[in-house]
């Protein structure tokens, strides 16, 4: 059988069987995995699809097996049909463009097409600015203006951005068949938004390296525990409550660190400071609380890591915090936990799907209740053994969860039952 995947990045082994520069896998994410998985299996042929302007033409290549095409935009998805002739389609993602377009061309010719669920954008768009006060998340008209000479991060903005990919995920759920997801969060979804199509669960594979090399130790941390997170730079994953969890963690490790994952907020130097903070409200508002709550120098971002760098992260911290008010499957859950990393997560979502409060970690109420938050960091960081016990649970899980030959075999089989099922 033939399958045509359609992403809305570049990724990694895009960008090696085409001649580009390799992008790091920081971009590709889970895909990586699961597509690592597939490659050389007997019973699939596969095309993979990737929407980026990494080139102002159509590229194509070929490696390990798996087609590639990188499509500097939505135009000739028609073409791409015509040109791979595929048996069955597999959408990335619900909400991007690409995603809607190659569907209706897939529908036009009578083709299967499998929509695989990733986030919920319908949640995220519902609590992307939970918690952040009413004025940080409206823009007035001079901070329009330079937004459009210098784009920025307005969060009204960002909001308007998040309705419209929820639109569109819903339009293109509405007319989908075969639906593939992962936690019940999403299989809620699925029924309401795509009543009439059939649900597959297919769980998820991770980036290879994760699978691999020296696990997480406990370490006597003394006053100085480490905790992580993966992103801190827009308000759906949740930096302000755990700015707020702080100052009861300090008063009992007055050296704790909170290190984040990616760039720090933007600082051109006080001339231009005022600028930013328009152009940057939440980045404002994390960065005025946390000097509120005396708690600014105890946070360090580390920049954008690659998966090795990541992976050492993880190893680094004492425990991985994890207190979004929406996810679906969270990728960086699921890295922390193949490693044996102690995981405090909010019960948003699919999260609860993933992790058992109490057996492979500490899963805490409302994603906003900061003194929850605390208690749940202070129980893992307190615990005899360190969290290793909830840690190796957790390992133990994710092993199960994310196995790679196991995933690969079940969305083999979903792709079999859903041409088995069409040729009837």
């Amino acid at each position: 059988m033939h399958v045509l995947w359609l992403v809305s990045m570049v990724l990694p082994q895009a960008a090696l069987a085409c001649g580009l520069k390799s992008a790091s896998d920081v971009s590709g994410g889970w895909l990586t995995g699961q597509l690592t998985a597939l490659q050389g299996r007997n019973d699939l042929q596969l095309t993979v699809a990737c929407v980026g302007a990494h080139s102002p033409h159509p590229l194509c290549g070929e490696r390990e097996g798996v087609a590639y095409r990188i499509l500097p935009g939505t135009d000739g998805l028609d073409a791409l049909l015509q040109e791979v002739r595929p048996d069955l389609v597999h959408l990335w993602g619900t909400e991007y463009a690409a995603a809607s377009l190659l569907h209706e061309a897939a529908l036009r010719r009578h083709l299967p097409v499998l929509v695989g669920i990733q986030g919920v954008m319908r949640d995220c768009a519902a609590h992307l600015c939970d918690g952040v006060p009413a004025p940080y998340c409206r823009s007035t008209p001079p901070d329009r203006l330079l937004d459009r000479i210098i784009p920025g991060a307005l969060l009204d903005k960002l909001q308007a951005r998040f309705d419209a990919l929820a639109q569109s995920e819903a339009a293109l759920l509405a007319r989908s068949q075969f639906v593939t997801g992962r936690t019940a969060f999403d299989r809620r979804a699925v029924a309401d938004l795509a009543p009439r199509a059939r649900y597959f669960v297919c769980n998820e594979t991770l980036r290879p390296l994760f699978y691999q090399g020296p696990l997480w130790q406990p370490r006597a941390f003394g006053r100085a525990p480490v905790l992580l997170l993966s992103q801190g730079n827009y308000p759906l994953k949740n930096l302000h409550t755990l700015l707020r969890a702080l100052p009861p963690l300090l008063e009992r490790w007055p050296d704790a660190q909170l290190r984040i994952a990616g760039w720090p907020p933007l600082d051109k130097g006080p001339l231009f400071r005022p600028l930013i903070d328009r152009l940057f409200p939440y980045q404002r508002y994390c960065r005025r609380l946390a000097a509120e709550l005396g708690v600014a120098d105890h946070i360090h971002y580390t920049g954008p890591l690659d998966a090795a760098a990541m992976r050492q992260a993880y190893l680094d911290a004492d425990v991985f915090v994890l207190p979004s008010t929406s996810e679906n499957s969270p990728n960086s859950l699921g890295e922390a936990m193949l490693l044996g990393v102690p995981c405090v997560a909010s019960r948003a979502g699919g999260i609860p799907d993933m992790l058992t409060d109490g057996r492979e970690g500490r899963v805490y109420g409302a994603a906003l209740d900061a003194n929850a938050l605390s208690r749940a960091l202070a129980e893992v960081l307190s615990a005899p053994d360190g969290g290793a016990g909830l840690g190796r649970a957790a390992r133990e899980r994710a092993l199960h969860t994310h196995d790679a030959a196991t995933n690969a075999d079940t969305l083999c089989g979903i792709y079999t039952t859903i041409l088995q099922e069409e040729t009837r």
